[in-house]
């Protein structure tokens, strides 16, 4: 019996770095949304999760019926374990519960440093329930939106933040430009998901000196449980694999555009379901 020759390992490139990404957020035990939303979107365009829990919902499609904020030791325990080991590319940042909580991640951040932070502001669930405080819409602005290359507020979320009028239509989103221009933060996206009487669903992508508009064909299902989550995720993921902003976000617009025109696909819940994070396959 012959012997196999051993492989020659010469010229061989190095193994790739893994793109890793934390979600920092609360879970879904619906399974739409909050962490359990971010690890499937993180892990759908090629990235690998990690995550800070910062409070459990007892949540489903139709609602949320309780919230528990982790205590405020153990969020500092889960940061700690994750920076120290894990090479954080970027970090996606949901529900953060209350003022204790965004000043403690606001700290962490500032300490480890990573290279991209994307901001969704967790204010209003897709069934209407409030998962934010109020007093903590301040401390969210004062002590977090200075780390982040992008926030990525929906219609509701950007009134909250700046207190201008409601958008009746995608013109008037230009309108709210100049407030949220003056929030402390690299970028903002403004979605326009709300806007359901508009055939196209568009966002805007605002910088200091430009606006970028991405539109989509509006897919009309009542399952975008969790769409918030999955765009800001799937955004902080592509940063981490070296695009640059403006690419990561129409990447990101592209893939929450598939995951919704796919979500009929699934039948789960009653209300309002989760998007299709693997309408690619896995």
């Amino acid at each position: 019996m012959s012997k196999l020759s051993p492989i020659s390992l010469t010229g061989t490139l190095p193994p790739k770095a893994t793109p890793i990404v934390l979600t920092i957020a609360g879970s879904d035990s619906g399974g739409g949304a909050g962490i359990q939303a971010d690890i499937k979107a993180i892990s759908a365009t090629g990235g690998y999760a990690c995550s800070v829990i910062t409070a459990i919902t007892a949540q489903n499609t139709l609602g949320v019926d309780a919230i528990f904020a982790i205590p405020l030791e153990h969020v500092e325990k889960q940061l700690d374990a994750v920076f120290s080991d894990l090479n954080v590319q970027a970090v996606k940042i949901g529900m953060l519960a209350d003022c204790n909580i965004i000043k403690l991640v606001a700290k962490k951040l500032a300490t480890y440093r990573p290279a991209h932070v994307v901001i969704d502001p967790v204010m209003v669930a897709t069934s209407g329930d409030l998962l934010l405080q109020q007093d903590a819409i301040a401390t969210l602005k004062t002590e977090l939106f200075s780390l982040a290359d992008l926030i990525t507020p929906n219609l509701p979320e950007a009134v909250a933040l700046t207190g201008a009028p409601l958008p009746q239509d995608t013109n008037a989103m230009t309108d709210m430009v100049s407030q949220l221009r003056q929030l402390d933060c690299g970028a903002v996206l403004l979605k326009g998901g709300h806007l359901e009487q508009e055939a196209d669903s568009t966002d805007l992508l605002i910088f200091a000196d430009r606006i970028e508009h991405l539109s989509a064909p509006r897919t009309q299902t009542q399952n975008t449980h969790g769409t918030g989550c999955t765009l800001s995720s799937a955004i902080a993921c592509y940063l981490a694999q070296g695009h640059e902003l403006s690419q990561a976000v129409a990447l990101g617009k592209e893939y929450i555009s598939e995951a919704i025109a796919h979500a009929d696909e699934l039948k789960v819940g009653q209300g309002h379901g989760p998007v299709h994070h693997f309408f690619r396959g896995v």
